[in-house]
């Protein structure tokens, strides 16, 4: 373990997500008792919330925009989607993360409020991105965004559903999207890789915590699993857009990452992978002063920014 990261890891056991609103009062608290992501140091991003149209016969979407003062007209825009199981998370939670990519990437952001497992299992919360996603491209003109350069991006459970939202895009004849972000994602339900099965009692978030998480998120569906919901069965990856994977060192998501990664390169999309050594899932947020992870949220920003800005440097 990264040494800066050993006093937190021994204070972060992994999660029971066995119950879901036990679960979410622990988030809660470990909100209220400021150990998320950069609540100091960071940048004055001017932001609004308010609601956009969901789906057909679903409610409204509330989102969070985030708008830099340093973008300008045709400003690229980077869909964000929160990580947390599928179950925890709000917009509140994403503050730090999007104000940073916001900055850093020089673009506007808009955070997804979805609706969560096990209330809303598969497909509501990945549908919401989507009418999320619509609303962006058809709201581009109005507000002087460039329909051009969307991103989407997402850490963990948002990262599946960031990667879901590429390939449903891509099978749907939906926004061409010009780069995918994901930060651990959460990938295959299959959980049939080594760190998958193998990794009991790592900080954060273990094996018996990832069966739980899929088992609450699934229990809506029957027969075959489709690939929005878990990507890495997708069987074909052309034609998706360039890609930017980490993976944590002790994590049960690591090897589907490093799966993944591998397959997008095969599939000849651009792609950037990242394994962070000594780290645990999340380690960027329980720790973000720590050496590895100001230089993860570094790079997370810099390359967001040469992915949406190609011609310029970050």
């Amino acid at each position: 373990m990264d040494v800066e990261l050993v006093e937190q890891a021994a204070l972060r056991p992994a999660d029971d997500l066995s119950d879901a609103a036990a679960a979410r009062g622990r988030d809660r608290e470990r909100a209220r008792q400021g150990t998320l992501l950069g609540l100091t140091e960071l940048p004055e991003i001017p932001r609004h919330d308010r609601t956009v149209p969901g789906g057909a016969g679903a409610p409204e979407v509330p989102v969070r925009i985030y708008v830099p003062d340093s973008v300008g007209a045709d400003a690229p825009v980077l869909l964000w989607i929160h990580g947390g199981a599928f179950m925890l998370g709000d917009l509140d939670g994403s503050d730090s993360w999007c104000t940073r990519l916001a900055a850093a990437g020089e673009c506007v952001v808009v955070s997804v409020d979805y609706r969560l497992a096990p209330e809303h299992p598969y497909p509501a919360g990945l549908q919401d991105c989507l009418a999320v996603l619509d609303w962006v491209v058809a709201a581009a003109p109005e507000h002087g965004w460039d329909p051009t350069r969307i991103a989407v991006g997402g850490s963990s459970a948002g990262a599946g559903l960031a990667a879901g939202v590429a390939l449903w895009a891509r099978d749907h004849d939906g926004p061409a999207l010009v780069f995918q972000l994901l930060i651990q994602p959460v990938l295959d339900d299959r959980r049939r890789t080594p760190s998958s099965t193998g990794l009991a009692g790592v900080p954060v978030f273990d094996s018996p915590a990832l069966e739980q998480m899929w088992r609450h998120y699934l229990s809506g569906w029957s027969g075959d699993v489709p690939p929005y919901a878990a990507p890495a069965r997708a069987e074909d990856l052309r034609g998706l857009p360039a890609a930017y994977l980490t993976a944590a060192d002790a994590d049960p998501l690591r090897d589907e990452a490093v799966e993944y990664a591998g397959r997008l390169t095969e599939a000849g999309v651009p792609t950037e992978f990242h394994l962070f050594p000594g780290t645990f899932h999340g380690f960027d947020v329980c720790v973000p002063d720590a050496g590895v992870s100001r230089r993860a949220l570094r790079e997370y920003g810099e390359t967001l920014h040469q992915a949406l800005h190609p011609l310029t440097r970050a």
